[in-house]
């Protein structure tokens, strides 16, 4: 009997794929990172690893607590913030009461439809129809940034319909914090953040989030036990003492990213308005053939076919000199 299973989603960050592949150094312009995180020293004590992680993470949580002034309680952890994605939808979905229905908006990041229909949901195109909402802010991969106003109207629609909102902010930190719900307690939101985007460390893999307690304590029961290890632990403690530092990196962002988007436009490709540390390019034609061009040359950017945008690339806002080889690989392959 064949069953219906969704497929998986796809992702950018091909870069260490690419280079084990052809043996050449390429410059990923598929992972949106920041290009400018904050440096400091870390260390991780070897004598950690001959212990299991504490599985209730309480030092990190009182770490996170301190800078978002939140409870520890109101706070889970994960591996990265997929996992926290699939467990969510694996808890709130398993509530009788809750309606099995989800609503995304389009384009936007892949992994909510796909967790949210693992847990057994399905899609509606109307909010109101809506058991769950997903709201992806700044989002990807439009770089579109709704103010906490709107967001908060998002989140008395929920209210009306008797839903839940879930407000994924992984990029927000290198877009505009000041329009965070992060302080923002109430029963039918949950915040989703992450390390991995604003410290440039996709490989520690450490993403979190706020809800209310009864709900944390679920997120918490499903998670895998110890996912969190002790690398990424010791990371996320000593980061999360540099998130001011996170300012620098915006400005800088801010910076290179209006270079890039006018050096883009001169090239005569489109620019979606971005807030965030990428740009959504039109370029008018299917572009397979073009990112295996710049693949070519080294240079990798994010294929939007998988987000209905078959005419799309997505670039992140890398470093001046990066930004100039992109640049001069993009202007040999559109012309």
């Amino acid at each position: 009997m064949a069953v219906d299973f969704p497929e998986r989603v796809v992702h950018g960050g091909t870069g260490k794929r690419q280079q084990e592949k052809t043996r050449k150094t390429v410059l990923d312009f598929s992972a949106s990172v920041n290009p400018y995180p904050p440096q400091f020293t870390w260390a991780l004590d070897p004598e950690c690893l001959e212990y299991y992680p504490d599985d209730s993470y309480a030092a990190l949580k009182e770490q996170i607590a301190g800078v978002f002034h939140r409870r520890p309680e109101e706070i889970c952890v994960g591996n990265g913030s997929i996992e926290l994605i699939r467990v969510f939808c694996s808890v709130l979905f398993r509530d009788r009461a809750r309606r099995k229905t989800f609503f995304c908006e389009s384009p936007t990041f892949g992994e909510y439809d796909l967790s949210a229909r693992i847990a057994g949901a399905v899609p509606t195109d109307k909010t109101r129809d809506a058991g769950l909402t997903f709201l992806c802010n700044p989002n990807n991969p439009t770089g579109r940034l709704l103010p906490q106003a709107d967001v908060l109207t998002c989140l008395d629609t929920v209210h009306e319909h008797g839903s839940f909102l879930f407000c994924d902010e992984a990029f927000i930190e290198l877009s505009d914090p000041q329009e965070s719900v992060i302080d923002i307690r109430d029963p039918d939101l949950f915040v989703l953040r992450s390390l991995t985007k604003c410290f440039a460390v996709p490989g520690i893999r450490f993403g979190y989030g706020f809800g209310k307690p009864d709900l944390i304590e679920k997120i918490e029961t499903v998670r895998p036990p110890w996912s969190v290890n002790a690398y990424a632990e010791a990371y996320a403690m000593e980061a999360l003492r540099h998130m001011d530092d996170l300012a620098a990196s915006r400005s800088a962002i801010e910076k290179e990213r209006t270079l890039l988007i006018a050096e883009l436009q001169d090239l005569g490709l489109h620019c979606a308005p971005t807030q965030v540390n990428y740009v959504l390019v039109e370029c008018g034609r299917t572009i397979a053939s073009l990112c295996e061009a710049l693949a070519a040359r080294g240079i990798l950017v994010r294929d939007c076919t998988s987000f209905g945008l078959p005419t799309c690339i997505r670039i992140a806002v890398r470093t001046r000199e990066e930004n100039r080889k992109l640049i001069g690989a993009l202007s040999a392959c559109v012309h």
